[in-house]
C-alpha cells in the first residue's frame, strides 16, 4: 500500500501528523455548468495523514470540488498543485495514475460480479494474464489492513452484500490503487450508527498510515468526530480554509455554511391538533412481513407525529403499508374514520396521502424528466381525467416555488439530477403539496441535505401543518424528530411500544425506548421470574426529575400494580408509588394510603453502562424480603444478562 509517512507539522498546527507542505493545492477553481456557476474561485488546502472535512450547503459545491480533484469533471479555471507540482486532471484514470480516487455516495460496483473482482475491477480491464490466487492474496492483506478480513466474504456478489459492506469493499478498491487522497463523498448516509462507528476505525486506520482523507458530510457531530480539519464553501467559495475542527464550534460552521447565525434550526412546537378532533388516520394492530408484528398510531388534523427507532425497527415498512406499496398481514388502517384498504399506491394518492420515500433516486425522482415533468408526476396517478386546468395549476405551482424558494427558471432545467439533494427533496415536497393532500407522509425527509435547507424544510411543514394536515415522519435523526414532531410513537422490533409527547423526551430518553426488545428478553424474563416468586409487580424505565419513562411493566397480582404500563411516562404523583420513586433509597419505601412497598434499584451492565431503574412492588401487608439480598439479586441478574441490551447512550 503505497501511503507517505506524516511529516511535521506547521507551526501553531496542533494536529499530529500533518505535513507541512499540502499533499493537494487546489487554488481559484472555476467551473461552470451552462449558465450555472458551480465554483466561483474555490479552494482546497490538503496535508498528509489527516482527515480532512469538506463542507457546505447544499448547492455550495462540495461535489463538483471533488469531482475536480479526482478527475471525473475539468476545471474551468484555477491551479492544482499535487506534492508541490502542478497537474491537470483531465481525466478519473489520470487522477488514479496520481494515486486519487473517489468513493461516491452511491457506489460505482458492479452488483453481479464477486466482492474480489471489483476490488480489482481496474485490472479486470487490462490486458495480460491475471492471477486469482495472488489478487485473493493481495485483497485478504488489504482486509487485513483495515481491520476488516472477517468482514467481506470475498466470493459473494456485490448485491447480495449490507451497504456498510459496500463501503469496505470501494475502500479496498481504492487501496488496490496505491491511492494516496481518497474521497468520502457522504460515506455514512446510508449507515447505521455501529456501521459509522466501524467505517471511523478504518478511516482512522487509514490516517494513521499515511493516508489523505477527504470526508464530506453534512452531519456535523460527525465532522467533529473524525476529522482534523475542514474547508467549508459557500455558494461557490471558499469561505473558511483548512480550518483546525478543534479551534471551531458547530455554531461557526453553521454560520459559515449559511451566511447567518442559526439560533436553532427547531423552531417552538406547533400547537396540537384540535382536542377531542377525530383522527384523520389512524392505524392499529398493523402487521406485515417481515419486519412489522403490531404497530399502532394515529395522527390528528394539523399534527406532526413521528416514527422512532433504530435502523431496522419496521418504520419504512409501516409506511409502505399505510401508502399502498407493501400488502399487509393484519391489522386495520382507517382514513377519517371509514376503513382504508389501498392495493397499490394510486388508492392511497387519490385517497389524499402522500409519501415521499427514503430513496429519493430510486422512488422518488424520475431523472430522465424535466423538473418540470417530475414535479407533476402526481398528477397521473391522483386524476383520472386532466385534474387541475392549466391556470390553477400554474397559479398553485408559483405559489410552491415561493414557499420553497425554489427559482421559476430551474422548472425547466431538463435533468434532475443537476440538482443537489436538498433541492431534489424540495422538489419532491412539492408535488404532493400541489394534490393538497390531508396526509403527507415523510420517510428521512432530510437525508443528505445540509443544515440551511432543513430549517426551510421544517419551517414548510410546520405550515403545512398548520393548514390542517396531518404530517407523519420517520427519522432516524433523534434530535430532528424530538425538534419538529408533537408526538413520537416508538417502534422497537416491529411493535409500538410508545406513544410519547415530545416535550417530555429526549434522544437519551428516546433511544432507551427504541433499544431492541430482541436483545431485551433476556432481562424481562429474569424481571418476570422474580415478579412471580415475590407474587408483586416489576418495572424497568429511566427517572428522571420527577417523572418516570417505563420500559417494561409486569404485574403478578393486581394488588400490588404501579398505576403505569410499558411505554408511560407518568409524573411520581400520577403513579400509585410517587413516594418510592422520589426516594430511590437501599430499603423498601412504603406508600401508607395504599399499603404497597417497594424498592427501586440501579441497574448497569458488566461493562458499566447504565441500564436505567429497576423497581419491584410488593404487598405492604404481607411479610417482605430482604432488601439488600433483593437489591443484591436484580444487580446481579442484571449485569450478567444485559451485555446484549444496548444502553440509553444518545446516537
Amino acid at each position: 500500500m503505497k501511503a507517505h509517512p506524516p511529516e511535521a507539522a506547521p507551526p501553531g498546527n496542533g494536529t499530529s501528523g500533518v505535513a507541512s507542505i499540502p499533499i493537494l493545492a487546489a487554488s481559484g477553481i472555476e467551473k461552470s455548468f451552462g449558465r450555472t456557476r458551480a465554483l466561483q474561485g474555490a479552494d482546497l488546502k490538503l496535508w498528509a495523514g489527516e482527515v480532512h472535512g469538506l463542507l457546505g450547503a447544499n448547492g455550495a459545491g462540495k461535489s463538483t470540488v471533488s469531482k475536480v480533484i479526482s478527475g471525473q469533471i475539468r476545471r474551468d479555471a484555477g491551479s492544482i498543485l499535487w506534492k508541490g507540482e502542478p497537474i491537470e486532471l483531465r481525466t478519473s484514470q489520470e487522477a488514479i495514475r496520481h494515486g486519487i480516487t473517489m468513493v461516491m455516495q452511491e457506489t460505482s460496483l458492479a452488483p453481479d460480479l464477486t466482492v474480489l473482482e471489483n476490488i480489482f475491477l481496474a485490472e479486470l480491464g487490462r490486458p495480460g494474464w491475471l492471477s486469482l490466487g495472488s489478487m485473493r492474496k493481495r485483497a485478504g492483506q488489504l482486509l487485513e489492513t483495515l481491520g476488516q478480513r472477517e468482514a467481506l466474504p470475498l466470493d459473494r456478489e456485490v448485491s447480495s452484500i449490507s451497504p456498510a459492506q459496500r463501503q469496505l469493499v470501494e475502500i479496498a478498491k481504492a487501496l488496490a490503487l496505491d491511492s494516496d487522497l481518497i474521497i468520502f463523498d457522504e460515506p455514512t448516509a446510508s449507515l447505521s450508527p455501529t456501521e459509522v462507528e466501524r467505517l471511523f476505525e478504518v478511516m482512522t486506520k487509514l490516517k494513521r498510515a499515511g493516508h489523505t482523507l477527504v470526508f464530506v458530510s453534512h452531519r456535523l457531530e460527525e465532522v467533529f468526530a473524525i476529522t482534523d480539519r475542514v474547508t467549508i464553501l459557500r455558494e461557490g467559495r471558499t469561505v473558511a480554509n483548512a480550518r483546525e475542527t478543534s479551534s471551531l464550534t458547530q455554531a461557526e460552521i453553521i454560520r459559515f455554511m449559511v451566511g447567518q447565525e442559526l439560533k436553532t434550526i427547531y423552531s417552538a412546537h406547533p400547537e396540537q391538533g384540535a382536542a377531542g378532533s377525530p383522527a384523520v388516520l389512524e392505524v392499529q394492530h398493523l402487521r406485515t412481513v417481515p419486519l412489522v408484528h403490531d404497530v399502532s398510531f394515529m395522527v390528528h388534523r394539523g399534527e406532526i407525529v413521528g416514527l422512532g427507532g433504530l435502523v431496522g425497527a419496521g418504520r419504512s415498512e409501516t409506511l409502505e403499508a399505510v401508502f399502498g406499496l407493501r400488502a399487509r398481514q393484519g391489522g386495520e388502517i382507517r382514513l377519517f374514520g371509514k376503513p382504508f384498504n389501498p392495493g397499490r399506491p394510486a388508492d392511497a394518492v387519490r385517497a389524499g396521502i402522500g409519501l415521499i420515500a427514503e430513496d429519493r433516486r430510486v422512488q422518488g425522482i424520475v431523472p430522465d424528466f424535466s423538473v418540470r415533468e417530475n414535479l407533476l408526476l402526481g398528477h397521473l396517478a391522483a386524476h383520472r381525467g386532466f385534474g387541475l386546468g392549466y391556470k390553477q395549476r400554474k397559479a398553485k405551482v408559483d405559489e410552491l416555488l415561493t414557499m420553497l424558494d425554489l427559482p421559476a427558471h430551474r422548472l425547466l432545467d431538463a435533468n434532475m439530477l443537476n440538482f443537489s439533494g436538498g433541492m431534489q427533496q424540495k422538489v419532491l415536497i412539492a408535488r404532493w403539496l400541489l394534490l393538497e393532500p390531508s396526509v403527507l407522509i415523510l420517510d428521512e425527509p432530510t437525508k443528505g441535505v445540509d443544515i440551511g435547507t432543513r430549517s426551510s424544510i421544517y419551517s414548510m411543514l410546520r405550515e403545512v401543518a398548520a393548514k390542517g394536515v396531518a404530517v407523519l415522519v420517520v427519522s432516524s435523526d433523534f434530535e430532528e424528530l424530538l425538534g419538529l414532531c408533537q408526538r413520537i410513537v416508538v417502534i422497537s422490533d416491529g411493535r409500538s411500544i410508545a406513544d410519547v409527547p415530545s416535550t417530555v423526551l429526549d434522544e437519551e430518553k428516546l433511544t432507551f425506548f427504541a433499544a431492541p426488545r430482541t436483545s431485551m428478553k433476556r432481562n424481562t424474563e429474569v424481571l418476570r421470574e422474580l415478579v412471580r416468586e415475590l407474587n408483586g409487580a416489576g418495572f424497568w424505565a429511566l427517572i428522571d426529575s420527577e417523572r418516570l419513562f417505563c420500559l417494561n411493566a409486569i404485574v403478578s397480582n393486581e394488588r400490588t400494580d404501579p398505576g403505569f404500563q410499558s411505554g408511560g411516562t407518568p409524573h411520581f404523583a400520577e403513579t400509585r408509588i410517587p413516594n418510592a420513586l422520589a426516594a430511590k433509597l437501599n430499603d423498601f419505601v412504603r406508600e401508607p394510603d395504599r399499603n404497597l412497598a417497594s424498592l427501586v434499584v440501579p441497574v448497569r451492565s458488566r461493562l458499566g453502562h447504565d441500564m436505567g431503574w429497576v423497581g419491584l412492588v410488593l404487598d405492604g401487608a404481607a411479610p417482605l424480603p430482604p432488601a439488600e439480598q433483593v437489591r443484591r439479586r436484580i444487580e446481579n441478574l442484571f449485569r450478567t444478562t444485559s451485555e446484549a441490551s444496548p444502553s440509553p447512550q444518545v446516537h
